[in-house]
């Protein structure tokens, strides 16, 4: 880095003031006061050291985006009779396993390109686990260090995940503080605070750029029903909806958006009501999804609808996709199907044809000792046995309970 700055006025004939604008010391300017030289002044901080690792960790994440190939959407069968297509974009077949990694890959492309992420010093993140995973792979990859502020009750495979890329887990005991935690962390190492919940709308292209709007079309275009009446996306950050909503408004299709919310998320409430302010006193059970608080990346006007759904719904509703489809996926994949096979009941009772999109966030081998155990179910008082029969009910006959 280079500075300059005259330590003296100006030469009124010299280069800096090649057209005589600047009075010469001692003379008076205007209105009779002393004649002060004009400031000059040239902060050089380019870097190029800086700038070679810059082009290189952006090489590596792009180049990691080039390897994937993109995610499968399967076909979740319903009779045929139904006229109607439900499909479940695999997003747990990414190279960190979830959802996330499309956003931990925009995020860090964000921040380094906005110069906020610098060799030598760690990203920091709140997160409920999978995005911490994703993160820090990243991190790892261009090579800084990755700290992860989670809940205590965080799944112990993503703890393993986390670890096993190089990351380090530093737990509050209560969600709510994860936000202050991780700005404080940042503040005392010299860090960077990554933000998925204020950052994850605006990281992504939402225009396309292979987002996963543009994904869930391409690979619709040979289907019977290319454009989706619906697509049921849940949000943690919102980042996914507003991508998907963004994405359809700009491209004129007539898709609609709905976002489900578990149990202990304010989001159904926030939205319903209009209200920014909406919170909640404890963390969502359906780990990824929910949030105590409304999000900055939460896009409210982009949203058509929102459903609220119990706990106990979406783990029976994630344990019947296995039976289906022999996939075991997470608890926020099972508070999307529950919403999207509602939506599907609604088509069969209204006589109407067409096809409707959810997701598969993440597999179900980090929740073995949550959603696939009894114990756990028993322990949380969650009965999930009166959803898992009128599941089994509405896929035999086609009437919602």
């Amino acid at each position: 880095m280079s500075t300059s700055e005259p330590a003296g006025p100006a030469d009124p004939t010299g280069p800096d003031d090649p057209a005589g604008l600047v009075p010469p010391a001692g003379v008076a300017g205007p209105g009779g006061r002393p004649a002060v030289a004009a400031p000059t002044g040239d902060v050089d901080r380019s870097d190029p050291v800086y700038r070679a690792w810059l082009k290189e960790a952006v090489r590596k994440v792009q180049a990691d985006a080039n390897r994937s190939a993109d995610t499968h959407l399967l076909r979740f069968p319903l009779p045929e009779q139904w006229g109607i297509d439900l499909y479940l974009k695999d997003e747990s077949t990414h190279p960190t396993g979830s959802l996330k990694h499309r956003l931990a890959r925009s995020l860090f492309l964000y921040g380094l390109c906005n110069g906020w992420i610098r060799p030598g010093r760690p990203v920091i993140e709140a997160s409920s686990g999978s995005t911490a995973v994703s993160e820090a792979y990243f991190a790892k990859l261009v090579g800084v260090p990755f700290i992860a502020v989670m809940p205590r009750t965080t799944s112990a495979e993503k703890i393993r995940l986390i670890e096993f890329h190089g990351g380090r887990c530093h737990f509050v005991d209560d969600s709510r503080k994860m936000y202050e935690e991780s700005a404080a962390l940042a503040a005392e190492t010299g860090g960077h605070y990554m933000d998925q919940f204020t950052y994850a709308e605006r990281a992504t292209d939402w225009r396309g750029n292979n987002n996963i709007a543009e994904s869930i079309y391409q690979q619709l275009r040979l289907e019977r029903y290319p454009e989706p009446s619906w697509i049921v996306a849940t949000a943690g950050t919102g980042g996914t909806s507003a991508t998907i909503a963004r994405y359809v408004h700009y491209m004129q299709y007539d898709t609609y958006i709905c976002v489900p919310d578990p149990e202990n998320s304010c989001f159904f409430d926030g939205w319903t009501n209009g209200d920014p302010l909406a919170g909640s006193d404890c963390g969502s059970r359906i780990e990824g999804i929910g949030r105590p608080r409304m999000e900055p990346s939460f896009v409210t006007g982009a949203v058509d609808r929102m459903m609220k759904v119990p706990d106990a719904a979406s783990v029976a509703a994630v344990r019947a996709l296995e039976q289906v489809l022999g996939r075991k996926a997470g608890g926020s994949t099972g508070t999307g199907l529950w919403s999207a096979l509602k939506i599907v009941a609604e088509m069969v009772e209204q006589g109407r044809t067409g096809s409707v999109v959810t997701l598969i966030c993440d597999p179900g081998d980090r929740y073995l000792d949550k959603y696939y155990s009894d114990d756990w179910l028993a322990e949380q008082g969650l009965d999930i046995a009166p959803y898992a029969a009128a599941l089994e009910k509405f896929l035999a006959t086609g009437v919602w309970p």
